[in-house]
């Protein structure tokens, strides 16, 4: 309540004169919160992250890049960095996610164009030194989650010492292809909660922690969704549909969409690992125990690609062991 009261001091200061109400918009995984602020005739957002938790300079640094790469971005109207209070433009509260939840296919294919399109802008405008590197540290560090939260605390199973050498492994040739992939911008989250069904779409939020990086891997967030799944088939085409554009555009995706294909797979089985090990953590660490019911789909993504490709069935062997089931592996290049 302290925090809302400074941030309803705050606004009275930018909007002297004027009436308003503030009621709660969202939270997200983090310590950062949001409030919808109406007027008679508008309604505006603002982020409240308090400055011991969160630094607001990379949400601003990386929203004007993605605004002038033309992408719909939150507009910063105003900032407060001592305070931790960033005052935006309104996106709307229905995100993709809710807005694809009657599993529309014309809706979908419609909506995730619009993404692919947004992220080959995004994806365009980008320079090196701009943003982070995702770096060899970064990325291990990321997939490091999974037997520490997932295994470890998760399942309560203490990896043998083949089993972590034959892990450790993995990660290594996980990471050549990581790394072999051509770097561009990459958001990191760029998924259905994320992007918000708006004029135009989509609206991209929550873009704080992007890094230069792997080109497929905000294909993987967007096409190899936590919090909702597709067909192969449906994902194939949006895939091919992205790709050709991307050529067309100028983009260095591979020539060959096969191996494409193998990249995004790969790249895909790094965030399915790091995200099984950050759900983990969000539950027992943070008692967010709503992640629970999305580690069965992520888990399912994880085993599949495993299963295509013969560098990576150690770690589908690890994975039986771990928590023995059956598994369909679908297309394959």
């Amino acid at each position: 309540m302290q925090r809302q009261q400074q941030v309803t001091e705050w606004l009275r200061r930018q909007f002297p004169g004027e009436g308003f109400t503030l009621a709660p918009a969202s939270a997200d995984a983090s310590f950062r919160r949001y409030f919808r602020v109406t007027f008679a005739d508008r309604t505006l957002v603002v982020m409240d992250a308090p400055p011991q938790h969160e630094d607001c300079r990379p949400f601003l640094h990386i929203s004007k890049l993605f605004e002038d790469a033309g992408t719909h971005v939150p507009h910063v109207f105003a900032q407060d960095l001592q305070q931790g209070f960033l005052l935006l433009s309104d996106l709307g509260s229905t995100t993709y996610l809710q807005a694809l939840c009657g599993r529309n296919t014309g809706t979908a294919s419609e909506l995730y164009g619009a993404a692919a399109d947004a992220l080959i802008n995004i994806q365009l405008a980008s320079k090196e030194n701009e943003l982070p590197p995702y770096d060899e540290v970064l990325l291990l560090r990321e997939m490091r989650l999974f037997p520490e939260w997932y295994i470890a605390k998760h399942l309560g199973i203490t990896l043998g010492e083949k089993q972590g050498i034959a892990l450790e492994e993995c990660f290594r040739r996980i990471l050549a292809n990581n790394l072999a992939q051509p770097r561009v911008y990459v958001h990191r989250d760029y998924h259905s909660r994320n992007l918000m069904f708006t004029e135009p779409n989509p609206g991209i939020l929550d873009f704080q922690d992007a890094v230069y990086g792997p080109i497929t891997y905000d294909l993987a967030s967007l096409f190899k969704d936590a919090y909702i799944r597709w067909e192969e088939a449906e994902i194939m085409d949006w895939l091919i549909r992205y790709w050709e554009k991307a050529r067309k555009a100028g983009l260095p995706v591979r020539a060959d969409f096969g191996e494409f294909y193998r990249d995004y797979e790969w790249m895909g089985v790094q965030r399915h690992i790091k995200v099984l090990g950050i759900f983990a953590r969000l539950y027992h660490r943070d008692g967010k125990e709503g992640y629970l019911k999305d580690m069965p789909l992520v888990m399912d993504y994880l085993r599949r690609a495993c299963a295509r490709y013969i560098d990576l069935k150690p770690l589908l062997n690890l994975l039986d062991e771990l928590e023995p089931r059956d598994v369909q592996t679908g297309y394959t290049f």
